[in-house]
């Protein structure tokens, strides 16, 4: 009897392939990687050619032992790691260490790659043995010693320069570039105001629908052309008054073809967009999956291996797939050739066949019972996608109507646009995620004709403000870099994960926000190393290592090109000092460290000792800002903080003592809270409390400025005419007067406490003859749309006590620092829910609610993560 001995990476994947391979084959599991660099310097050697200095991990060195003794006795060694560059390099590792140990000597040695773990391929794969894949390993060999290079010779540089800085590494670098940059463009963003005009139509047979003004006197107008209220009023006004008409009826048909199957980064994207899940949960749970399931007392592969950039299915499996279709959907669902597709990328360095099911017949029906509840969403997802790309093409009706408005030589056009699936084809069973644009094409239009008088029921002209750019999510990050070439799918999950570790982001609502600590990180980077954060060099330098493992360029050629220069680049700011650094730092981060204030005053002006000036300073546990007249100034705040932010931390150790009441000698003391700093009389629950107003600086706050606050609202005499009482005090919007009900603001807070009776008269006159004051029945600032589930308008109101959102009965407060107009529907919804659930109401669903579309959310402000002890420094690149 043979004794073949065979090395895998898993034990899962062991105990499936040995019950495939019988009593002549021994499996064994490596467990993965069995060695690798030691973090340390003069691990990789560019003067001695680049020599790699290898340490077996402290875990593997039992399992190397266990390897040795079965091979030691053994007829062949057959190395069965994953068919990727990985997957080659474990082969390689596991070889060289047996051939250290002088236990190959003649054996034969073969190299097998199967990309299902079925029986099938299995024996397939033994059949068809091969030899180890050099300029693979060669590629794996040069993108290891330049992660070890890059991260031995920029992170001390870090660790120099920029105290608290964790590392820095050939890809991660560049993608926490991309988030910083996300968050630049979002900090610079100016909202831009532009109003829609929407008409309430109902045909002859009173079925109703929506159109959008399209044109007004003769000019198109597109989404965001009507800029401002009196604008859109004009529109509004004369579309009220004018006769409709149906002037034209467009139906277009329109083709959707399938989707490619699954490659890494594909699957990654959809599970996050479809499931909610992180890169790293797609890739454990496909990994399961990939690895083998027990059904039904046979452990079994579901589907093909998950690292890869090829989206071709094998030929011999896409008649089964297209049986599958016909049979299940129907003759006319099958295209009348099998789908052929091809990847983009010319990637040598992963898999090549896409991920799909071992087996199409086992449906994800019935594989439930055997899935946990992650392992079943996923392979019902792999599974749609497969069937889907083998189906045929959906057909779209898309219609376009156009209403003609006419109000004597007045003219205007608005525009209904609605489709209707004719056939469904692939989107049967797999449809991608649609954008709001999507929503409003595929709403129904009733029938419609040519000629047609249309009635109107209303017209709704409502205000919208431009959003930034939407903050990476998992998915779309991952989009972004693998249309930049940065990084390989295999190696997306592992590089986000590590931007998380070091604290230089943090995932929010599934949205990335750059910490602090990574802006710096980052300015720096690009201040000092440029060329290796751009996105154009670490591309190329990603199409070099797929070069090489084509075999067409020699690794350590361009490991000696990228040395030389890198080596260069870091001899540079050797001798820079760090005032140096923080100078450039304290220009590129500006808008950051030292926010525009509101009364325009200088911005880097130390708001405690007033002389001094505010710098970015490094400190043990990374960047903050101080004053320049330190240690005679002690202010300091971490960066992103603005002045208030600031005092708001240093009062959250206990109340300030500034002096006791003069009447009732009660102690007046300088606090922060939930809303920020304020002042207080007693101890007492009800004690009174005054907010310290926009604008005005929590630690210039003394005695006398503390008992004017806490005399407001304040009286200022009583109205010539109605006799009533006018009062002065500061709101949720400033400063303002009060009479009888009605409010009118005043030009500054320093005005709250010196108004007379004849301003305020004319104020409050003033403010009344433009219509506005009185606050009886709460006005809607803004229109947020229908209740998803529930339907009803949820809207923005401004109350007699501030701005709040309304669904039906349930009113919720706003956030005292949230801007009304910059409500989302989303926002909106959290704070309803919320306050429903705190007075233990729910609201009730309104019948046949109409449809609207979602507000798009807005970018969330940025979250502020305190501050982190330093853990052990780490430079090893993901």
């Amino acid at each position: 009897m043979t004794n073949n001995v065979v090395i895998v990476e898993s034990p899962a994947k062991a105990k499936t392939i040995n019950k495939y391979l019988g009593n002549d084959y021994t499996v064994i599991a490596s467990y993965g990687h069995v060695r690798d660099l030691p973090p340390k310097d003069g691990s990789v050697l560019p003067d001695e050619d680049f020599a790699m200095s290898w340490e077996v991990d402290a875990k593997a060195k039992t399992r190397i032992s266990d390897i040795a003794k079965l091979v030691k006795g053994a007829d062949k060694l057959i190395l069965a790691t994953d068919p990727d560059r990985e997957g080659e390099a474990i082969s390689w590792h596991v070889l060289q260490i047996l051939k250290d140990k002088k236990l190959i000597k003649d054996m034969p040695v073969e190299r097998v790659v199967f990309n299902a773990i079925t029986k099938k391929s299995i024996l397939d794969a033994m059949a068809n043995p091969r030899d180890l894949d050099m300029p693979l390993v060669d590629a794996y060999l040069a993108r290891r010693a330049l992660d070890y290079l890059v991260g031995f010779t920029l992170s001390p540089v870090l660790w120099r320069k920029l105290p608290g800085a964790r590392s820095a590494g050939r890809v991660q670098s560049v993608a926490l570039r991309l988030i910083c940059d996300r968050e630049t463009e979002i900090e610079a963003f100016n909202p831009v105001e532009y109003w829609s005009i929407i008409a309430s139509l109902a045909n002859g047979s009173s079925q109703k629908f929506e159109a959008r003004i399209s044109e007004f006197e003769g000019k198109k107008i597109s989404r965001q052309d009507i800029g401002t209220e009196a604008e859109a009023m004009k529109i509004k006004i004369m579309l009220e008054a004018s006769d409709l008409t149906i002037s034209s009826v467009v139906s277009k048909p329109t083709k959707r073809n399938p989707y490619a199957p699954f490659t890494t980064s594909t699957l990654q994207m959809d599970a996050s967009r479809k499931l909610g899940f992180s890169a790293r949960i797609t890739m454990q749970v496909a990994q399961k999956l990939y690895e083998g399931t027990d059904i039904g007392g046979e452990t079994v592969g579901l589907i093909t291996y998950m690292r890869t950039d090829g989206v071709e299915i094998t030929p011999e499996v896409i008649p089964s797939i297209r049986d599958h279709i016909k049979s299940q959907f129907g003759q006319e669902f099958v295209p009348e050739k099998p789908r052929l597709y091809t990847s983009k990328a010319k990637n040598a360095q992963e898999a090549h066949e896409a991920i799909r099911p071992t087996d199409i017949s086992r449906t994800p029906e019935s594989m439930a019972k055997y899935l946990n509840e992650d392992q079943r969403k996923l392979y019902d997802l792999i599974w749609k996608r497969t069937i889907a790309s083998q189906m045929e093409t959906a057909i779209i009706e898309r219609t376009a109507v156009d209403i003609v408005a006419t109000k004597g030589s007045e003219k205007a056009t608005l525009r209904a646009n609605g489709s209707v699936i004719r056939f469904e084809g692939f989107l049967k069973v797999y449809e991608a995620a649609k954008s709001i644009s999507d929503d409003e094409e595929d709403k129904r239009l009733p029938m419609l004709t040519e000629g047609e008088d249309i009635s109107r029921e209303k017209v709704e002209a409502n205000q919208h403000f431009t959003e930034p750019p939407p903050r990476y999510s998992e998915a779309s990050l991952i989009k972004r870099m693998e249309e930049l070439g940065i990084g390989r799918p295999s190696t997306y999950a592992s590089t986000l994960s590590t931007l998380q570790d070091r604290d230089y982001v943090v995932l929010e609502k599934k949205r990335f926000i750059p910490d602090s600590k990574g802006r710096v990180v980052t300015s720096f980077l690009e201040s000092f190393f440029q060329r290796y954060v751009e996105y154009d060099f670490t591309a190329d330098m990603e199409q070099q290592l797929d070069k090489i493992s084509a075999g067409e360029l020699q690794w350590k050629d361009v490991l000696r090109d990228f040395w030389t220069r890198f080596h260069g680049s870091v001899d540079e700011i050797k001798d820079v000092r760090v005032t140096e650094v923080l100078d450039r730092l304290n220009e590129e981060l500006a808008p950051l460290a030292f926010p525009p204030k509101g009364d325009g005053s200088d911005p880097r002006a130390c708001p405690k000792c007033g002389a001094g000036q505010l710098s970015l300073k490094v400190g043990r546990y990374g960047a903050f800002v101080g004053c320049s007249n330190y240690p005679d100034c002690a202010f300091t705040r971490q960066l992103g903080q603005n002045d208030e932010d600031a005092a708001a931390e240093a009062l959250a150790k206990g109340p300030k003592l500034l002096g006791n009441d003069p009447e009732s000698d009660e102690e007046i003391t300088l606090r922060t809270g939930r809303f920020g700093p304020y002042v207080q009389r007693g101890e007492e629950k009800g004690a009174k409390r005054a907010s310290i107003p926009k604008g005005w600086d929590p630690l210039d706050i003394d005695f006398e400025k503390a008992l004017r606050l806490l005399s407001l609202p304040r009286d200022v005499g009583e109205h010539p005419e109605t006799k009533k009482m006018i009062k002065a005090g500061i709101g949720r919007y400033g400063p303002f007067v009060l009479h009888d009900g009605a409010y009118a603001n005043l030009d500054s807070v320093d005005e709250v406490f010196t108004v007379g009776l004849n301003r305020a008269v004319t104020v409050i006159a003033e403010k009344a003859a433009k219509g506005g004051g009185r606050r009886g029945a709460a006005a809607a600032l803004k229109q947020l749309g229908d209740h998803p589930e529930l339907g009803g308008a949820v809207t923005v109101k401004d109350g007699r006590f501030g701005p709040y959102v309304n669904h039906a009965k349930i009113n919720a407060t706003l956030p005292r620092d949230k801007e009304p107009m910059s409500v989302t529907l989303e926002e909106a919804l959290e704070m309803i829910a919320a306050k429903a659930a705190k007075g233990g109401k729910k609201p009730k669903a309104k019948a046949k609610p109409k449809a609207k579309a979602k507000a798009k959310p807005k970018a969330k402000a940025k979250a502020k993560p305190k501050a982190k002890p330093k853990p052990k420094a780490t430079t090893k690149e993901a």
